[in-house]
């Protein structure tokens, strides 16, 4: 009996025990990285491992670019355009930050020269929570899409394998995250979010879509009614809360509710007819669309912006060959990049090239203020002897 209990009571203090270490375990690995499945890149960062390659000067460098990318990231903004080339001369990956507003969809394209022969592991992250991505596009895509539900910085890493080389193109472009709210073509978004209210005491808390009485008001998106109320300044309102989201659809000043109570709808269902009940009946009639979450009204125009962005055009460049830098460059964070100085190009977009110093820091510099070469890129500690060559005539 004492024995039996000995063993239980060892048993139970074993079970206790493990506890702290698995939470410990816990605190050392981003949270739910203990059991979610490994990225693209991870996946290929462990090859790396099995083969010992990660401890070899290029493993080593891959994994410090990879790091490097995301602590010290190039700003753009949406929408952007950008064609690059990745040398096989050293390691490298490109981070690039931007900022969005919750309801963008964003739209990713990235196409290789080469097609397929050029592997790109594409990780989208949080600039404030870098120990996971947010997404992660396979190898083999050329297009892939996020819905953003959380404002602030992005950034967006692109990394080849190791002793891969060759020339890609990057589009980011903003679409709407959600369908139009109101059918027909003579819909119309005339007041938006912010403006003032009641002389302003008050904020406006959506957008207004302006269109016909009776105009069918439908759903964004697929989900549930979690409302059908009346009265208010609101008047005759549904509420909707799209399946998969933390956010609720609010219409409001509807002629007529066509829904009820925790039915579910899909995307293009009517849920009622445009009219200007509520505070709105002095005015045209209109849909009053709003986006609510737990922490308050969001702005709706981004969930249904029918303007979408496009990528700019972009007139493509040569960047197989070293730059030569004109005149001398300030930059921030070191030394002045002295004039004749050899660059190795990473990329260009509409405003400039973005370009690699021998030191290995990172310029954005204006088309005038570089010459093409006609030298290869080579291995880095080859960079330095064209530091003393002039550049070749295009």
């Amino acid at each position: 009996m004492f024995a039996e209990r000995g063993r239980t009571t060892m048993k139970n203090r074993s079970r206790f025990l493990l506890l702290p270490a698995i939470f410990c375990m816990a605190c050392s690995t981003p949270i739910g990285k203990i059991f979610d499945k490994k990225t693209p890149h991870e996946e290929y960062a462990e090859k790396l491992d099995d083969k010992d390659l990660d401890k070899t000067a290029d493993g080593l460098a891959w994994q410090a670019a990879s790091q490097a990318a995301l602590e010290a990231p190039v700003s753009i903004a949406l929408p952007y355009r950008q064609q690059g080339f990745f040398h096989a001369d050293k390691p490298r990956a490109m981070g690039l930050q931007f900022t969005a507003r919750p309801g963008e969809l964003l739209r990713f394209s990235l196409t290789r020269k080469s097609g397929n022969a050029l592997p790109i592991y594409a990780d989208l992250f949080r600039q404030s929570q870098t120990s996971a991505p947010v997404l992660s596009a396979d190898t083999g895509s050329t297009s892939f899409s996020f819905a953003v539900e959380e404002a602030g910085a992005y950034v967006l890493r692109l990394q080849p394998e190791l002793f891969r080389s060759g020339e890609y193109t990057l589009s980011i472009s903003i679409a709407p995250s959600i369908g139009f709210p109101v059918s027909g073509g003579k819909a119309r978004v005339a007041s938006v979010w912010g403006d003032r209210r009641d002389g302003g005491r008050r904020r406006h808390e959506g957008i207004d879509i302006f269109a016909p009485k009776l105009t069918p008001a439908v759903a964004a998106a697929d989900g549930i009614v979690t409302g059908v109320r009346t009265g208010g300044i609101g008047g005759k309102t549904v509420w909707l809360r799209p399946e998969g989201k933390t956010y609720t659809l609010y219409y409001a000043h509807l002629d007529r509710q066509l829904v009820h109570e925790g039915q579910r709808v899909k995307k293009g269902d009517v849920v009622g007819l445009v009219g200007n009940t509520g505070n709105a009946r002095h005015t045209p009639s209109h849909l009053h669309f709003g986006v609510y979450t737990a922490a308050g009204p969001l702005d709706p125009l981004p969930f249904v912006d029918r303007d979408e962005k496009a990528a700019p055009a972009l007139e493509s460049k040569t960047l197989a060959n070293l730059l030569k830098l004109k005149k001398a460059q300030v930059v921030t964070g070191g030394p002045a990049v002295k004039g004749a100085t050899s660059l190795v190009p990473l990329a260009v977009d509409a405003q400039g090239y973005l370009a690699e110093a021998p030191d290995g820091r990172r310029l954005q510099l204006p088309f005038s203020a570089v010459e093409p070469t006609k030298e290869p890129v080579k291995r880095l500690n080859d960079i330095a002897v064209y530091q003393s060559q002039p550049a070749r005539k295009s």
